[in-house]
C-alpha cells in the first residue's frame, strides 16, 4: 500500500464528505456521510463521523473518536479508546495538492474511502481517486457511491 510521503494535518483538518466507500459494517445504510477532523490538546486528532440512515434522520448516527499519527500518512483510529485492541488503520493514499480530495485505505485493501471537501467530485478528481485505488489493489467495482443531499 503506497501512502502519501507527507500529510499536512493543519490542511487536512475540517469537514470532508464521503464521496464513495467500500462496504463496511460500520456504515450500513448510511448516506449523507461526513467526517470532521480537528486537533486535540493532547496532540491527537479528534474524529467526528456522522451519517443519515436511509430513513432520513439526520444526526442520529454520530460517533466520536480519536486518531494518532503513527508514520507519515498513516494514522491509527479508535472510537473506543479504553480498548487498546479496537484500533483501525487509516492510511492516506493520496491527497490533492489543494487538499480538496483524499483517498484513504488500510493495509489489507478491503476498506477505503474517497473523501471530498464538497458533496460532489468532478470527473478528473474522481478518475484520479479511482486510479489510486486500483494502483493499491482495490477492486473498484465494489465501490458504493454515497448519496449526498
Amino acid at each position: 500500500m503506497q501512502v502519501v510521503e507527507t500529510l499536512d494535518l493543519s490542511r487536512y483538518y475540517g469537514k470532508w464528505y464521503e464521496y464513495a466507500r467500500f462496504p463496511n459494517r460500520f456504515e450500513k445504510d448510511c448516506i449523507n456521510v461526513t467526517a470532521e477532523y480537528a486537533p486535540r490538546s493532547d496532540g491527537k486528532v479528534q474524529v467526528i463521523n456522522t451519517c443519515d440512515k436511509d430513513s432520513g434522520s439526520r444526526g442520529i448516527d454520530k460517533i466520536e473518536g480519536q486518531a494518532s499519527v503513527v508514520a507519515p500518512g498513516k494514522l491509527s483510529v479508535t472510537f473506543v479508546p479504553w480498548l487498546p485492541f479496537a484500533k483501525g488503520d487509516y492510511w492516506v493514499l493520496y491527497v490533492e495538492p489543494d487538499y480538496s480530495m483524499a483517498v484513504v485505505g488500510e493495509p489489507k485493501g478491503k476498506t477505503g474511502w474517497i473523501l471530498s471537501r464538497k458533496p460532489t467530485l468532478d470527473a478528473a478528481r474522481r478518475d484520479r481517486a479511482l486510479a489510486v485505488l486500483v494502483a493499491n489493489g482495490y477492486d473498484i467495482s465494489q465501490l458504493y457511491y454515497v448519496p449526498q443531499r
